[in-house]
């Protein structure tokens, strides 16, 4: 089996947010050809691959109405396929090489400690939000062309360091329940004649986590999904345009390998970063080699495993990548194809016993839809 690299350039949710700022009047590339709007909405919901919608029309029967359309109705995420990265990436529609979200957990070059970019947590000093990802915001970019841009989502969001890092410019709408969320959007596509609005919703994805995708419990959060994408089409002014998309897609997990009862995963490792599904591992001087090799014998026929390298090379982060930025990434990269997770039961132990995962290249994790309302 073969890596499934984003099509970045032509298809991926760097193009999308290049492509927004194009519809509402922000010159630039418009590589999704995205038809011109006096307002477009973005909603974002967290963990939607294309392929698990895909296998329950019945239970998103208004999502699923809207199959097609740009792009076929696909894009792909970015690697890593996670949060951290993709909303690096729909932040400042760059791929990651662009932005250096380059993944979940990743280490502070000289600094011997690891980042969570999500939680914006260290066991040393932490980095400036904005030094880490210090590349324009689509959001920023929009404002400075005369477009009020909002973000709607959860209160606690606001003053965090990752939204600091891939939401620079927006005005915060906090708004944690489903009803206020839709009148966050409702006000603020209402303002003016010309409005860049997103709006987010996680719960699909941590249920997901903790239940697998297709549980009882992850069906329900996806037709509530269902019903708010329609509600939030009826928002829509005319002359508007609504995007659904997600930051990845899942796979449920059936096999663990876990680093902390197997010793020799451990040599030669002196920071274990990433998550399950795209690990980073940063080696002790002279030892990549070895521990690449390790590695590829334990995990083979589970998983692809490179070098910094090769991973560079391959396009797996997009087509450059800034030179400051490569120690970010670990010297070696194990990233399962099979419904495997690579966990460390001591170390994570609350993400060890994740049933639904995401990260690597697999189409049920790279392909996010990429469905359009329009009132044009």
């Amino acid at each position: 089996m073969n890596p499934l690299v984003p099509a970045y350039g032509t298809a991926s949710l760097a193009d999308l947010s290049s492509s927004l700022l194009a519809a509402v009047g922000v010159d630039g590339d418009n590589p999704l050809g995205l038809v011109p709007a006096g307002r477009v909405l973005l909603f974002l919901v967290d963990g939607m691959g294309a392929e698990l919608l895909r296998a329950h029309p019945g239970v998103a029967p208004f999502l699923s109405s809207l199959s097609g359309g740009v792009s076929g109705g696909v894009l792909t995420a970015g690697f890593p396929a996670t949060t951290v990265t993709s909303l690096g990436t729909l932040g400042t529609g760059m791929p990651p090489g662009g932005h250096g979200m380059l993944g979940y957990q990743l280490a502070v070059p000289g600094a011997g400690y690891l980042l969570n970019c999500l939680r914006w947590t260290a066991p040393g000093p932490l980095v400036e939000p904005d030094e880490w990802q210090p590349t324009p915001t689509v959001y920023e970019r929009a404002a400075a062309a005369g477009v009020p841009v909002s973000y709607v989502g959860p209160a606690k969001f606001e003053t965090t360091g990752f939204n600091r890092a891939v939401y620079r410019g927006v005005r915060f709408v906090g708004a944690d329940e489903v009803d206020d969320r839709i009148a966050g959007v409702r006000r603020a596509l209402a303002a003016g004649p010309r409005a860049h609005v997103s709006v987010y919703y996680g719960d699909l994805d941590s249920t997901g986590h903790l239940t697998g995708w297709g549980s009882p419990a992850w069906l329900g959060q996806l037709a509530l999904v269902d019903r708010m994408a329609e509600r939030l089409a009826e928002t829509l002014p005319p002359g508007s345009a609504m995007y659904v998309t997600a930051d990845h897609g899942m796979i449920n997990v059936a096999d663990r390998v876990d680093v902390d009862t197997l010793p020799e995963l451990r040599e030669g490792v002196t920071l274990f970063g990433g998550e399950a599904r795209a690990r980073h591992l940063y080696t002790a001087p002279g030892a990549s080699a070895a521990v690449l090799d390790t590695w590829r014998d334990v995990l083979a026929g589970k998983a692809w495993v490179v070098s910094r390298e090769e991973a560079v090379e391959s396009g797996w982060f997009g087509p450059e990548i800034r030179p400051e930025w490569l120690p970010r990434i670990g010297d070696v990269l194990a990233v399962p194809y099979t419904d495997c997770a690579i966990v460390a039961s001591v170390a994570e132990p609350h993400e060890a016993g994740f049933l639904g995962c995401h990260g690597s290249l697999t189409p049920a994790e790279q392909y996010v839809p990429l469905l359009e309302v329009s009132t044009r």
